[in-house]
Parts: C-alpha cells; structure tokens; sequence
C-alpha cells in the first residue's frame, strides 16, 4: 500500500503525518516554528520530517507540503507570500528535503484532506471556508482541486459583503468577508468590548444584548456568502472548518437559520452545511493526500 508523508508549516507550529492512501494515519508529530527567523524554521521542518521518515524509511514514500501562501504552477514551492517567513518564497522543498515534494496552500490543503478522506469524499463540486483569524477557503470543481491562475482560488475572505466600508483586507478589498467574521477585526468592530471571537461567543451565551446583535450579525453575514456561493457555484456542500467551528450550535443553528431564508431553492435544491472532519492536522493530511494523487 502506498503512503505519504505530509508537513503542514504554520506559523506556530509545524505539523506532520505519515498516511496510507486510505488516509489512516500511522504516525503524527509537530515541532515548534520557532521565530519566524530565515534559516532556524527551515531547519525545523527538516528535523520533522526526518523524524517521520526514521519511523518509515520507505524511499517509495511521497511528501506533501502545505504553508501559508500561493503556490507556483507546478507546486514545488511557495511563490508569493509577503512580509511573513523569511526564506519561504522561492524555497525549492524538493532540493532542500532532498526528496521530491509538492507544495500547496494551507487551505486548499485543508480542502483535499476532506476531499481524499473527510465529509467531501465522493462529491464532485463543494466549498471549503475556513473560520479562524481571517477566511480562507477551497474550491473542489468536477472532483478536483482548482487552484486556478496564480494558484489564488478559494480566498472567499476578501469578497466584498459591504463595499461601501473604509476598513481593507490583506488584498485590499473594502468590507470583506473576512473583515466582517475574522477573530483579527474582533475588538475592532466590538469598539474594544471583545478581544476575541472567543470572548464574544462566551458573551453571546451568557445573553448579552450588545454581543447576541453582534453574533447574529456575523451570522447573516455568512449566511449570505454560502448562499452567494451557492449561486455561483451550485455546490453539493460549503464545509466549515477552523476555530469558530468549535462553537457547535451556536454557530450552526443561526446560521442554517439565515440560510433558510436567504438561499434559493429551485425544485428542492439545497446546499448542506457541514462541519469539517479534520481539524489540527488537516493542512498535513491534504498535503499528503495531494502527494498521493500528484504521483
């Protein structure tokens, strides 16, 4: 049975598999990034992934990498990504492991572990949004990846919800999806109130009027990018995945809630929602996945 390692470089942690092309794991690992200094997270990664390789010396074995940023077209390393890990741009894997490896965005990777082996197993057109920070996301079309020109597909975060803001995202988009859900514009837009989506939740479920308008806002919010999405796309399922996630039905309920009302419906059609099956290590399952179906 073939197997594959998969690393996924973030900027706290460093995270690794080792997969069968089932996808059951058969060793995991992490390692601290370690600052953001140019030569000591590369290093980082190497000592993983020749922890992993120890545990399997099997030279048929593939590698798979997801990090932050846009991938070049033949996904062998990481093309573009400003201002964040030094040495990252341009860094050959497959010369620096000294095996070949192929390298994707941390969310499309997050979209081919669920793809490969999660919730979107079998479908042919879905949506990966990611929850966290900011929102990334996925697009699954005709039951591949699509990464699209520049590798760039799938950052849903940075459409516009309400043009008319002041406030850009990363990509310099006015009032961006991203802005309007990400934990990063939380104590901004609660006028420092909350610190943190996590804060807001916990308000939001002791009853706090302020906090429940705010929740329910951010709810219609997404509501209304799935059904856009769902416009555009016609998909079989958007998956949710990342930290906002973890607040279950508060989440989930308003959300399918708004949903409800917002989507269109032609001779019963309906977009589910669900929630992803990976979480922690699905940047380094979809990266081996991705090794997997790349060989």
């Amino acid at each position: 049975m073939r197997k594959a390692i998969g690393i996924d470089l973030g900027g706290t942690n460093i995270k690794g598999v080792l997969i069968d092309e089932q996808g059951k794991i058969l060793h995991q690992t992490r390692k601290a990034t370690v600052g953001e200094e140019d030569g000591v997270w590369q290093q980082n990664v190497k000592a993983l992934y020749q922890e992993i390789q120890n545990f399997d010396p099997d030279s048929q074995i593939q590698v798979g990498l997801s990090a932050p940023g846009l991938a070049n077209e033949t996904n062998s390393c990481i093309n573009f990504l400003p201002n964040r890990l030094p040495g990252l741009e341009q860094l050959d894997w497959s010369t620096f492991l000294g095996k070949e490896t192929y390298v994707l965005n941390d969310a499309h990777a997050a979209l081919v572990a669920e793809a490969s082996f999660g919730v979107m197993r079998g479908m042919k057109n879905a949506i990966l949004l990611t929850l966290g920070t900011g929102v990334g996301g996925g697009l699954l079309l005709d039951g591949k990846l699509y990464q699209g020109l520049a590798q760039m597909a799938g950052h849903i975060g940075h459409s516009a919800i309400q043009s008319g803001m002041d406030d850009l995202s990363i990509l310099g988009i006015p009032g961006s999806l991203e802005y309007a859900i990400g934990n990063y514009s939380i104590a901004k837009r609660s006028q420092g109130t909350y610190q943190s989506t996590y804060e807001l939740l916990e308000a939001y479920q002791r009853g706090e009027t302020f906090a429940k308008w705010m929740w329910l806002d951010m709810m219609r919010t997404l509501s209304l990018a799935i059904c856009s999405l769902a416009n555009i796309f016609s998909p079989e399922a958007v998956v949710l995945s990342g930290g906002l996630t973890h607040a279950g039905d508060s989440l989930f309920v308003p959300l399918q809630d708004f949903v409800d009302r917002y989507e269109f419906r032609p001779n019963g059609k309906q977009t589910k929602i669900i929630k992803a099956q990976f979480e922690d290590f699905s940047g380094a399952i979809g990266a081996a996945a991705f090794a997997l179906k790349k060989t």
